[in-house]
């Protein structure tokens, strides 16, 4: 597995530009609260490490991880945002309920990515055990929530410069 090999939390302070201008939504999901609570603190703490303030970062909850989509449409749609990182943790049970909302989570995503105009960041993390997601939002491999503010501030810049 890739993350094996790679800390979510480790990157080159120098290649993240300022995002003392950018504004951000977040969508958390309630659901393992434990694990997205920790996501959304690593999120939000990179955020204004990087610049970003506290009044341009918008936060709101979702119940589970599938209603990640819809939340993140909603704002892109009534929100002035430059990007939306979605956070969400699904652990693996006995059934294929988890493939479900693995799979329509990513592709709702990707919808948005390729339809819209404002760049949608994937935070859901998708383990095998409550162990995992633990390692991927602050333990041993580092907070996935950290990783997904770098992408959205490098996000918001790659598409303010092709603007121009």
């Amino acid at each position: 597995m890739a993350t094996a090999y790679h800390n979510l939390s480790e990157y080159s302070l120098t290649s993240v530009p300022n995002a003392e201008q950018m504004k951000f939504g977040i969508v958390v999901s309630e659901w393992n609260d434990r694990i997205t609570g920790k996501l959304l603190q690593g999120a939000v703490e990179t955020l204004k490490k990087h610049g970003a303030k506290p009044e341009n970062i918008l936060i709101k909850a979702v119940p589970g991880s599938f209603e990640l989509t819809y939340g993140a449409n909603r704002m892109l749609e009534n929100c002035e945002l430059d990007a939306v990182i979605v956070l969400g943790c699904v652990i693996k049970g006995d059934t294929p309920h988890f493939d479900y909302v693995c799979m329509g989570v990513t592709q709702g995503i990707a919808q948005l990515n390729a339809t819209g105009d404002i760049p949608v960041i994937y935070g859901l993390i998708t383990t095998l055990t409550m162990e995992q997601a633990e390692d991927r939002s602050g333990g041993k491999l580092g907070n996935k929530g950290d990783e997904c503010a770098v992408t959205a501030i490098k996000m918001i810049d790659l598409a303010w410069s092709l603007n121009k």
